[in-house]
């Protein structure tokens, strides 16, 4: 609602508000929907909750602190970042350090899976991840993406893992897949920036 008010005072577009209204409502309804399904089995995933806090948390990072307004910068063009004034060697420190919390927490959620710690599990997960962020929209120069597009691209990865897996394709062609599908979405970004005239 206050993104709604500030969008007003500045003059910007907005959807009618029955629209934003309606919207509203189905984005709880569908809230609402998956909380009983999950309520009539075995109640919510604590992994739903961790990643649902994670991504809050971050979604809020890059969105509304000047701190994520850098790092977009940053990764857009440090050297124009340096320039505008940004220590753009901290925002990369800032960017690995969070970057290592996260993996550690995906090590330790794996472990939990896996119910076993195993120095080479999670080998080549970082195709998926790469993967996943491509699909989700963010740009090989930099600077574009989201959070949330990075999960669902994450989604989609998945969905492609257990069509894999349920079609018995062994893990070596797995991999091949995966890896075609990291250079369509590479060159699907390349092609929309030539279009658009920013490469």
């Amino acid at each position: 609602i206050r993104a709604r008010h500030n969008k007003i005072k500045k003059g910007f577009e907005i959807l009618p508000f029955s629209m934003f209204v309606l919207k509203n409502a189905f984005i709880v309804g569908a809230i609402s929907l998956l909380a009983w399904q999950f309520s009539r089995f075995r109640g919510l995933p604590i992994i739903v909750i961790v990643l649902a806090v994670v991504v809050g948390i971050l979604t809020f990072v890059t969105n509304r602190t000047v701190i994520g307004r850098y790092i977009y910068a940053v990764g857009g063009n440090a050297r124009s970042a340096k320039l505008s004034g940004i220590n753009a060697d901290m925002v990369v420190f800032i960017v690995h350090v969070i970057m290592g919390a996260l993996s550690g927490l995906a090590g330790m959620v794996f472990a939990g899976y896996m119910n076993s710690a195993l120095p080479q599990a999670g080998q080549l997960f970082e195709l998926d991840a790469i993967a996943a962020v491509f699909i989700g929209g963010a740009s090989a120069s930099g600077g574009v993406g989201t959070i949330i597009g990075a999960i669902v691209g994450g989604l989609v990865m998945g969905v492609i893992n257990n069509g894999m897996s349920l079609m018995n394709i062994g893990a070596d062609w797995q991999y091949v897949v995966k890896a075609l599908v990291l250079l369509l979405a590479v060159f699907y970004d390349i092609y929309t920036r030539r279009k658009a005239g920013l490469a």
